[in-house]
């Protein structure tokens, strides 16, 4: 036991009905009673009774960390579950475990409370290269014969949430929605790219989740945990602001950071790559020097920002068929006329910035490359 006692010299906050433990590439709630846990766990998963110990646990590195990728393929799912376990010296059997490439200093705790009513959301979370949004193309298969992987992926939001009150088995299972909700609101909220399509991401490819209620025979046991109830409104709001806290030590996500125009388009293929390549051929040279000094000032620039923003929201509304597509061209000519003369800080030649702009739909973005190399153009004319 001389593992175990090692990480319950780590303590990180105690609660009322467990204690958190985070020591190393651990996380670790030890219940202090027993609860009823619904969870995403390969082994101790589903819904039981008998899981005593929540852990979330840093698998790997987040990126070509080749070694362990291998070694736990190799062992499979239950042989990881086992080797984690052995380390902390916990019961397999009685362990829901979560695993990830981030680090577990980085995690967010978010306790919500209401009258008596507890929650607490623990959350870890990376996004940079396995965003998905619900419907995206599967970057995994599952055979009879295994796993069979169709694209590298990298990157987990894993939740870990307790409730201090018992839940009935049905508002076990609604709790999942309404975190699940949580977790997509809080990317919404930042506007996070699905990196696998065009849309705006709900989670990523190997979200997991632990959900902890205690059972208590005398006491009441809560029916709902939907969003119309105050359990849920808890439940929510833990959630997202623990994985929106999480995404901004682990990934830098900070709300205003998230302003710039490569977030704002990156779904649509616009990256600072692409971008600077389409301002060569379209800038003078001291033109072109002169904005790649002050990028930063330019792609975080509030005004021009917005324009980004606006356009991919008017792209998507095309996408979806709510605006029809004959129209597309001429809507989506407005908005990058607007970028040129936010950029320009000219607004008065917005007209004439428009009849100079043309989109061509299978190219859209290169409206907005033309747009930028219009404003930035009129806003430092040549004194010749």
């Amino acid at each position: 036991m001389k593992e175990q006692s090692h990480w319950k010299s780590s303590l990180w906050f105690d609660a009322p009905t467990f204690a958190a433990y985070r020591h190393g590439r651990f996380i670790v709630a030890e219940l202090k009673t027993s609860h009823q846990v619904i969870s995403t766990s390969s082994s101790a998963g589903g819904l039981r009774d008998t899981v005593t110990h929540l852990v979330n646990h840093q698998s790997c590195e987040g990126a070509d960390h080749k070694e362990r990728y291998l070694e736990i393929t190799a062992v499979g799912p239950e042989g990881y579950h086992t080797s984690v376990c052995n380390e902390l010296s916990v019961d397999p059997a009685t362990a829901a475990v979560m695993g990830t490439a981030a680090n577990m200093i980085y995690a967010a705790h978010e306790p919500c409370i209401f009258d008596n009513m507890r929650v607490d959301a623990i959350v870890t979370a990376g996004v940079e290269s396995n965003a998905t949004c619900a419907g995206d193309p599967a970057q995994w298969i599952e055979t009879p014969q295994g796993w069979n992987k169709l694209a590298d992926i990298a990157g987990t939001i894993n939740t870990m949430v307790i409730i201090n009150e018992p839940l009935m088995p049905e508002a076990m299972v609604r709790s999942l929605l309404t975190i699940a909700e949580g977790k997509s609101a809080a990317l919404m909220e930042l506007g996070i790219s699905s990196r696998y399509s065009q849309d705006l991401a709900t989670g990523t490819g190997t979200d997991q989740v632990c959900v902890a209620a205690p059972i208590v025979r005398d006491r009441y046991a809560y029916k709902s945990a939907g969003p119309h109830s105050k359990l849920g409104e808890l439940l929510g709001l833990a959630t997202r602001t623990a994985t929106r806290n999480a995404l901004r030590w682990q990934n830098g996500l900070e709300p205003s950071l998230t302003r710039s125009v490569f977030h704002a388009l990156r779904r649509f293929g616009f990256s600072e790559p692409a971008f600077l390549e389409a301002m060569r051929s379209r800038l003078s040279e001291p033109l072109m020097r002169l904005l790649d000094k002050n990028k930063n000032a330019v792609i975080y620039e509030p005004q021009v920002a917005a324009t980004a923003y606006a356009f991919a929201a008017v792209w998507d509304r095309v996408r979806f068929g709510v605006l029809p597509p004959s129209a597309a061209s001429d809507i989506l000519r407005n908005q990058a006329a607007t970028l040129a003369a936010s950029l320009s800080a000219r607004p008065e030649l917005w007209h004439t910035f428009w009849k100079q702009l043309e989109v061509q739909m299978d190219r859209p973005l290169d409206a907005m490359y033309d747009a930028f190399a219009l404003g930035w153009t009129a806003k430092w004319p040549s004194k010749d």
